[in-house]
């Protein structure tokens, strides 16, 4: 199967690591990095939403009218809009970027994140709106006909939209979440299941999970998965392991300093969302797993969001990428701490090799299954 790579569209050069050098959107940083994913092999980039962010929407569409080729994931929380609003919204940017959209619906794991835009719905209730939202955008995207809406969070009456995506039957869906309410919305209603980078056998528990939801929603193909990674590498292991080892301190010593940026960004104790939880038990049980992961970095941001790295040279990570795709993960999403150096670094060092190795793999596939007399132990039975 084909395989994917996703980075991010900051709108400005801060991290954990490195302050911002200027405005929350800085117009030209944003188009510069975009611009370095496009020419370096990444297929789509994710624009992210926080309740006091630069607003992702326009800003994707800022990006789609200027570039070529590169795919947009859009993250949108359901609080912040209504549905009906916002299928307008994501079909005309499916419009302007020519059938390039993906949206990325937030469930919201942090009462006080999702508080600060007056979100007062519990976890569970959230779930269930953003399944109900979902639904909704959909039949919009692909209905011409006006229609009535009483659902459990949303009534509305006599709805047609002018405006519709280019991408039939419509964009993709992504959905992502480690509870059992994430999988069972998720496994019902996404095109893509995201999921934090952890180790392989708990990713491996996690794809089976989003799986059997998908068959319990009646679904006969299940979503496509996408794990999520921090890649540190460097020319040789020892160099590699020196850069991991100064990422964390740089990190624990903003934190410790009181960095405003990361302190609101990430706030301490104990972390409500569940992906969060595992990250740090994770973190809590080892340091490093399976071929390069490493959990310091998770632990230093206290379980926030992608935050488990991959070490090692660009073909040790172009490896440990591999683990993944065997496990049956076609979407890697991958973003350093240097922005824009680590995305062109990525895009020229370890993306060729793992399209490489995925092409092999596939035509070997496809050779054993094309072989003459070649017969499963079914047929031969």
């Amino acid at each position: 199967m084909p395989v994917e790579f996703l980075g991010i569209a900051a709108t400005h050069d801060g991290s954990e690591t490195n302050p911002r050098s200027g405005a929350a959107f800085d117009k030209e940083y944003t188009l510069k990095l975009a611009r370095a994913h496009e020419d370096h092999g990444w297929d789509r980039v994710l624009f992210a939403y926080g309740s006091g962010s630069p607003d992702p929407a326009p800003a994707a569409a800022f990006i789609a009218s200027r570039l070529d080729r590169l795919q947009i994931l859009l993250a949108h929380r359901p609080n912040v809009s209504y549905p009906t609003f916002a299928a307008k919204t994501f079909a005309t940017l499916d419009q302007i970027s020519d059938g390039r959209l993906t949206v990325h619906f937030i469930t919201g794991g942090n009462d006080h994140e999702q508080g600060r835009e007056g979100d007062t719905l519990t976890k569970d209730q959230r779930y269930s709106r953003t399944r109900e939202y979902i639904e909704i955008v959909k039949r919009i995207w692909t209905t011409h006909e006006a229609f009535d809406h009483e659902g459990e969070h949303y009534r509305f009456h006599d709805f047609v939209s002018d405006v519709f995506p280019v991408q039939r039957p419509r964009p993709n869906v992504s959905f992502g979440g480690s509870s059992p309410a994430a999988y069972e919305a998720g496994g019902a209603e996404a095109d893509i299941y995201c999921l934090w980078g952890e180790p392989l056998e708990k990713t491996a528990e996690q794809i089976e999970a989003v799986r059997a939801a998908a068959r319990a929603a009646g679904r006969t193909a299940p979503p496509r998965i996408q794990v999520a990674f921090r890649p540190i590498i460097a020319p040789t292991e020892e160099l590699a392991w020196e850069k991991a080892h100064r990422t964390v301190d740089t990190i624990k010593a903003r934190r410790e300093r009181g960095d405003a940026a990361l302190v609101r960004r990430y706030r301490r104790g104990e972390p409500e969302n569940t992906g969060s939880q595992r990250l740090i038990a994770i973190a809590e049980s080892g340091e490093r797993y399976d071929r390069a992961l490493w959990t310091p970095t998770a632990a230093a941001t206290g379980g926030a969001g992608n935050s488990n790295a991959l070490v090692g040279t660009p073909e040790t990570v172009a490896q440990a990428l591999l683990d993944y795709y065997d496990l049956g993960v076609d979407i890697l999403s991958a973003r350093g701490y240097d922005l824009l150096g680590d995305a062109i670094d990525f895009g020229r060092h370890v993306i060729p090799l793992v399209r490489e190795e995925v092409a092999k793999r596939d035509a070997e596939r496809d050779a054993e299954r094309a072989a003459p007399g070649t017969r499963s132990l079914v047929e031969a039975g």
